[in-house]
């Protein structure tokens, strides 16, 4: 039987503002059927933003949610897992919410290892606030603040996440929404803090000042520059070069936080 997607939805918020082409719906979609496969309980889950055009995502959901301020999502987020363990936490982010503002509270929730899952909505730019070069606008790429191309070497999410810590670290594209399933699934299955680099393509202002064409042109180009991690094996180098893998890139066994902590505590109550 299909899905019911209104049983996770406020009807009274429909229909959304998203820009028509903008990917970030099709992402939405991806973390219901997430939850929806999991059979998690709406009261158990909380979902938490910050500031951007993926942050109006709270404001659909019927869960527990909250709406931060620019950057803070994950600093929030780690209050509420902290007060209350058992929680679903979800956070979702942009790549200048989650990458720039919001980048010091991005590597130490990796390096503490809280069982978070954060989805970056990542259209490598500032979407929301003009189209502005965002630490993930790919090299060259035009923005309002970088109109003739940007000249610095933008973040790879993925490469961030593990360096600083996070226990599982995927990537994505809405052009497959079977394989975004898939790995944010995985993500929220994961016992730790997951992060997974969904790409989603802005064609109101990325798009529009790069002549990337429509939606679907922007999905071929992102197609274009990336390969599924489990062909990397059989792919030459110069195959590989400069493009971006795509599905679980890392996963590793970590003491989750919370867990360390609750050790703590019962270590304390013994020694006393």
């Amino acid at each position: 039987m299909a899905m019911d997607y209104f049983e996770y939805l406020r009807k009274d918020k429909m229909p959304h503002i998203w820009c028509p082409g903008c990917g970030h719906g099709t992402i939405v979609k991806s973390i219901l059927r997430a939850i929806d496969k999991l059979q998690w309980k709406k009261d158990d889950v909380v979902v938490v933003s910050g500031i951007g055009c993926s942050s109006r995502t709270p404001g659909y959901l019927d869960f527990n949610t909250l709406h931060t301020t620019h950057g803070r999502a994950l600093a929030f987020a780690t209050g509420i897992k902290v007060a209350n363990p058992k929680l679903h936490v979800v956070v979702v982010a942009g790549d200048g919410d989650s990458m720039a503002i919001g980048g010091n509270h991005f590597i130490h929730t990796c390096r503490r290892n809280l069982d978070i899952t954060l989805v970056v909505y990542n259209n490598n730019i500032y979407g929301m606030t003009g189209g502005q070069a965002s630490p993930t606008t790919f090299k060259g790429s035009r923005g309002t603040t970088a109109p003739y191309g940007a000249i610095e070497d933008p973040f790879d999410v993925c490469e961030m996440a593990k360096a600083a810590g996070a226990s599982f670290v995927a990537r994505a594209l809405d052009l497959d929404a079977v394989a975004m399933d898939r790995v944010i699934v995985a993500a929220m299955e994961n016992k730790g803090f997951s992060v997974v680099d969904a790409w989603s393509q802005c064609t109101t202002y990325f798009g529009r000042q790069n002549k990337w064409g429509s939606a679907s042109d922007m999905m071929d180009r992102y197609k274009e520059m990336t390969y599924n991690v489990k062909a990397a094996d059989k792919l030459a180098p110069e195959q590989k070069a400069g493009k971006f893998p795509l599905g679980v890139l890392h996963q590793v066994q970590r003491t989750e936080w919370c867990e360390q902590y609750d050790k703590l505590i019962e270590s304390l109550k013994a020694r006393d």
